[in-house]
């Protein structure tokens, strides 16, 4: 490690920030992970879908198109050789009106230029052949999409992490960093027990405080953090049977895939998120809200009995745009952006973040040079 406290600091003990220090760690560096929260995984890598994504909507050569197909295969490989548990259940993403169908066209045509294996198209009568309780027009079928357990994915993480000599730290928030003469950086950490070391190269994966975090950055040039923007996704949970095995996603909403139905791993029925943007990390869930879901989800569950919903939780999701705005791809910004060797700062990495996570460590590690 020459002179160097670690060879790396990872700062965010999320999926992402984990998967980078695994990335790091794998090329033989010893890494430092920092976590302002007393457990890892507990900000948005907590509020999520569980949701492994095939890869089909993201516009061809982006990173969220390349890291999603890329990520997914790693992640089930990853999962079968640490136990972790999982269901490639498949998902259906369902035209509830024949005004619909031709969006379906065009994401089969995107799955299909972004390499997802499998897809296919069902006629009405497929689809009841497989959920007889889910009503459509037609569908396209995507056998590589599921759930997984992503606590047990993220603690396996971080035992490769500490495996390979490394530390994954909690209640350790950064509080900066300063670039050093003769290259490496100075970090700066908070705590009970406030310290400062040295690493060779940083990489900032923090999740809703990205752009708070680079601005603790000496020298990190302020034009190049984009703006931060709150989107606030409720769910709800079935009360009874699941009525589906396969995930199902309506066609996306601007701006997020929209309301989808997911069965767990523990066999329960969940439907969300909703995306509504706030000001404010506030996860409370409205009851009121179950209006809206009973009439989405009655457009593809007719048989969805009143009642029969119950808040769940909320997650919060670091957008980079705003109401109205298309959808920006992941930002991973190397020396090429920023201009500042030995650090790889991330912004906006919301879903597909987490089926991403893998790849987006060997995406950090290429940036950095290794």
């Amino acid at each position: 490690m020459a002179d160097f406290d670690f060879d790396a600091v990872v700062v965010g003990a999320g999926a992402v920030g984990l998967a980078c220090g695994y990335g790091l760690s794998r090329r033989g560096l010893v890494v430092a992970v920092l976590e302002v929260g007393p457990i890892i995984g507990e900000g948005v890598s907590a509020r999520n879908s569980e949701v492994i994504h095939g890869g089909l909507y993201y516009p061809t050569g982006s990173l969220k198109a390349k890291l999603c197909v890329q990520g997914r295969r790693a992640l089930y490989a990853f999962c079968d050789s640490h136990k972790i548990a999982y269901d490639r259940c498949g998902k259906l993403v369902v035209a509830t009106v024949a005004e619909e169908v031709g969006r379906l066209d065009a994401i089969l045509a995107q799955a299909t230029a972004n390499d997802v294996e499998g897809m296919a198209r069902l006629s009405k009568a497929q689809v009841a052949a497989l959920e007889p309780e889910l009503t459509c027009e037609e569908a396209l079928v995507s056998p590589q999409s599921g759930v997984f357990d992503s606590h047990g994915y993220m603690l396996a993480l971080q035992g490769e992490i500490e495996a390979a000599g490394g530390a994954v730290v909690t209640s350790t928030p950064f509080e900066g960093a300063s670039p050093l003469a003769g290259g490496g950086w100075s970090v700066r950490a908070g705590g009970a027990e406030p310290t400062t070391f040295t690493c060779r190269l940083l990489v900032t994966a923090p999740g809703l405080s990205a752009q708070a975090v680079a601005a603790e950055i000496e020298g990190f040039p302020k034009a190049t953090i984009p703006p931060v923007h709150y989107g606030k996704g409720v769910y709800f949970r079935l009360t009874g049977k699941a009525p589906f095995a396969r995930l199902i996603y309506p066609p996306p909403i601007p701006g997020a895939l929209g309301t989808h139905y997911r069965r767990d791993l523990g066999g329960q029925a969940v439907f969300g998120p909703d995306l509504q943007f706030v000001e404010t990390l506030d996860y409370s869930v409205d009851p009121g809200r179950a209006g809206e879901f009973y009439a989405y989800i009655r457009k593809f569950w007719p048989g969805l009995p009143d009642g029969a919903l119950s808040p769940d939780y909320a997650g919060i999701r670091p957008k980079l745009h705003g109401p109205g705005e298309p959808q920006p791809d992941f930002r991973i910004d190397g020396p090429e952006t920023h201009g500042m060797a030995g650090l790889v700062t991330l912004f906006g990495i919301e879903s597909p973040g987490l089926t991403s996570s893998l790849a987006i460590g060997e995406e950090v590690a290429a940036r950095l040079g290794l």
